[in-house]
C-alpha cells in the first residue's frame, strides 16, 4: 500500500490541475497563434511558467485505485495489474476472463 502522503498529493494535484486548466489554456493558444505579436508572446510564456508546477497535467500520475501502485496501472479499469487480475479471477469484471490458449 502506498504511503498516505503519496495519495494526498495526488489529490491536491488533481485539483490544482482542474483550477489551472482553463488559464493555461488560454496562455498556450495565445503562444501557439500566429497572429499574436511577439512581446504577447513573451508576456504569455513568463505568466506560464509562474503558475504553480502542480497545475501541469504531466505532474499527475496515474495509480491504482484500490492499492495506490503507480506502476502497471491499466486506465481501462483504473486498477494495477496485481489487483485487476485477482478481480477478474473472481469475476467481479463483467466481460473480462483470463485468456487461455
Amino acid at each position: 500500500m502506498t504511503k498516505k502522503c503519496m495519495l494526498e498529493r495526488e489529490i491536491v494535484r488533481k485539483k490544482a490541475v482542474a483550477k489551472g486548466a482553463q488559464r493555461r489554456a488560454e496562455l498556450k493558444a495565445i503562444i501557439k497563434s500566429p497572429t499574436t505579436t511577439i512581446e504577447q508572446k513573451m508576456a504569455a510564456q513568463m505568466s506560464l511558467q509562474k503558475m504553480p508546477r502542480d497545475s501541469s497535467p504531466c505532474r499527475m500520475r496515474n495509480r491504482c485505485f484500490l492499492t495506490g501502485r503507480p506502476r502497471g496501472y491499466y486506465r481501462r479499469f483504473g486498477l494495477g495489474r496485481n489487483k485487476l487480475r485477482e478481480h477478474a479471477m473472481l469475476g467481479d469484471i463483467p466481460g473480462l476472463k483470463k485468456s487461455s490458449w
